[in-house]
């Protein structure tokens, strides 16, 4: 595990700084400067022990060709994690990190080659064992979430949601019954929820083969129950608010989706959606779901009192 030193009064600033990621084992990270935690989302040294043995191994490792990485993994981590929960632009990016466009191409080849889906994955997998549970769920829950789009989203990717008022992107999503992603799909805010589910359910079947129940909103009923049923054996479970309630209802299942909605609005770069690519923007709903993760399991290494 790094270890770190943290100067005392009238010592020298300077750090002896051991990092134990693949680019400076392997890599040519020791040839640039290293940097120490100094922010709220930089990882502790019990969240890096917890992250280090599954984060995906890189290309140049496995005999895929390119060039062995130049800059730190925990920095390059540690950068993401500070621009997704402060909401900043990637040019304004601190100048202890990496430079700002080493650290976007680190963002887009992990969103690209979905590695960052298979490290979110990998964590959600310690969580739920953490907890005993099975790290394959059997439940799940659907929602989506509307949210505008900064001017910098294409016409082609974004709609006006008429019941929502919205005009921008939606989140569609599938958590399981602790509240953890399972699958997000974004789309244009006019996209019906039924169609959108067809596509996200699907994936989220592919991945998940002990999935068999899923609850959802009325928003979901009619053929999409039959076609579930049918096409993914799953069992849609339709969540109706009865009309004689008045006021606030916590209605069962359905407040599961939206405690995982209430976090990322935590999340400033997600409070909007300022991403040009969809795919990016389903990038930084996992980005933000790890370092939720990488906290829970740091935690649970810590000795109880």
């Amino acid at each position: 595990m790094q270890q770190s030193c943290v100067p005392m009064a009238g010592q020298s600033s300077a750090v002896t700084w051991e990092c134990d990621c693949l680019a400076h084992r392997f890599g040519n990270a020791a040839d640039n400067g290293t940097r120490q935690p100094r922010y709220p989302t930089d990882m502790t040294d019990a969240e890096w022990a917890r992250v280090l043995p599954l984060l995906p191994v890189p290309g140049w490792m496995r005999g895929r060709g390119g060039r062995p990485e130049a800059y730190c993994h925990r920095a390059m981590l540690d950068a993401i994690r500070y621009l997704v929960d402060n909401g900043i632009k990637w040019r304004a990016m601190p100048s202890d990190f990496p430079p700002w466009d080493r650290i976007y191409a680190f963002f887009g080849r992990w969103r690209d080659n979905a590695l960052v889906k298979e490290f979110h994955d990998r964590l959600r997998g310690q969580v739920r064992e953490e907890l005993g549970r099975d790290a394959q769920p059997t439940a799940a829950v659907i929602d989506s979430q509307s949210v505008k789009a900064d001017a910098v989203v294409g016409t082609d990717s974004r709609g006006f949601d008429g019941g929502k008022l919205v005009n921008g992107r939606k989140r569609h999503v599938v958590v399981d019954t602790l509240g953890l992603l399972l699958g997000v799909m974004v789309t244009a805010a006019d996209t019906g929820d039924r169609a959108a589910a067809q596509v996200l359910l699907g994936q989220v079947a592919d991945v998940h083969h002990r999935l068999e129940l899923v609850w959802a909103d009325g928003g979901y009923t009619g053929s999409l129950v039959e076609y579930c049923l049918a096409t993914f054996a799953l069992v849609l479970a339709i969540v109706k608010r009865s009309d004689d309630m008045r006021g606030f209802v916590v209605l069962p299942k359905r407040w599961i989706v939206e405690r995982l909605f209430a976090h990322l609005m935590r999340s400033r770069r997600l409070v909007r959606d300022f991403e040009r690519r969809t795919t990016s923007a389903e990038a930084m709903v996992y980005w933000s779901m790890t370092l939720l993760m990488t906290r829970r399991l740091a935690r649970s290494r810590l000795p109880r009192e």
